[in-house]
């Protein structure tokens, strides 16, 4: 099955099924010699793992990351590094009544459709678990981003649903569930979350994701370009269906007199190009938006047809996120680290710098 790798010189391979033994990733093309241990590691994936509150699925996992090679004493070493996370908490039982049916906005249908087989268990290797592994590598370009280019990456909910977040402080940010930047929105967000559990619907999300003090000329022109790789990791992640990059879909009602970044001496006036031009870092932050849908495991039936081609109603039972964008900012700013990781790489190989 191909289609599970990311990046070329920093290059991600992801593994394991939600409700198999364990899911992994092999993260090959690390530099040597980058200070970095377990800590570092389960630290992010403990911003994404699930159960954290009341608003997010309720399975129970420990997320706790095994390296099984790759770094000794502290450091890397330049040999593909493996990571391994157990699945300790799966209820496969909760998923037999869709054995031969497909819930609606999933992607069970399309599963079969190609392979002629799947793994209904909690959806299997579509399943939103999978985003664990990323989340564990992403660690490992975050520290080698911030120790050898002094990069730094973080992100925010800007919307859930209906409700705009207003920015306030990334103090903010990691104070809550949401990841929301105002903390006196967040009571609003509570209520809104438990009116739609109660319901048993679901709902989608906007998230921000920024890169701070990205040097300029990281990327590729035409067909590898930063802002094309930056996209095609972000609609990698579960649920993502919309990807802007800097002023994204507004720049259609903006003319070339404001749109256009203008340059002086002392930098650039704007950031309407969102720190990309020509597919190649400008030396200004990095900033991508993320439209993500809503859950579509959900308890209310829909209508939907069995293996047979037959008419059937569809209820999701088990435990899920009402909206998968409460978790989703740690895996965005993962998937962009690796992206920018992969690049300096490849800057470097081709330049020397």
């Amino acid at each position: 099955m191909s289609g599970n790798s990311l990046g070329q010189f920093f290059r991600v391979t992801n593994f394991g099924e939600s409700h198999g033994p364990a899911i992994g990733a092999v993260v090959d093309g690390c530099p040597p010699g980058l200070a970095l241990t377990r800590e570092d590691i389960q630290k992010e994936l403990d911003r994404r793992r699930p159960g954290t509150s009341r608003h997010v699925t309720q399975r129970q996992e420990t997320d706790q990351v095994e390296i099984l090679s790759g770094i000794y004493e502290g450091v890397t070493t330049g040999t593909p590094i493996g990571l391994l996370i157990r699945n300790m908490d799966a209820r496969s039982k909760d998923y037999g009544n869709i054995l031969d049916t497909f819930r609606p906005g999933h992607a069970d249908y399309t599963y079969w459709r190609k392979f002629g087989v799947r793994d209904p268990r909690g959806g299997g290797r579509s399943s939103a678990r999978l985003t664990a592994p990323t989340v564990a590598a992403g660690a490992i370009a975050k520290a080698w981003l911030q120790q050898h280019a002094g990069v730094r990456i973080r992100g925010y909910m800007s919307q859930l649903g209906p409700t705009a977040i207003p920015f306030k402080s990334w103090d903010e940010v990691g104070e809550n569930p949401f990841y929301a930047p105002n903390a006196e929105i967040v009571p609003e967000l509570e209520a809104y979350m438990d009116s739609l559990r109660k319901d048993g619907d679901s709902i989608g999300a906007r998230i921000e994701v920024v890169a701070e003090s990205v040097p300029a000329g990281w990327g590729e022109p035409i067909y590898d370009r930063l802002d094309a790789d930056i996209a095609h990791a972000m609609m990698g992640l579960n649920a993502v269906k919309g990807v802007s990059i800097g002023a994204g879909f507004d720049c259609v009602t903006q003319r070339g007199s404001e749109h256009g970044d203008e340059l002086t001496p002392e930098g650039f006036l704007s950031n309407h190009a969102g720190g990309v031009l020509g597919g190649i870092s400008s030396g200004q932050d990095i900033t991508v938006s993320l439209a993500i849908k809503p859950t579509s495991s959900i308890r209310i039936e829909r209508r939907s047809i069995n293996r047979a081609g037959e008419p059937v109603q569809v209820q999701t039972l088990g435990r899920h996120d009402p909206c998968v964008g409460i978790r989703a900012t740690p895996i965005a700013e993962a998937l962009l680290a690796i992206v920018l990781m992969d690049h300096a790489l490849r800057h470097r190989a081709q330049t020397g710098n």
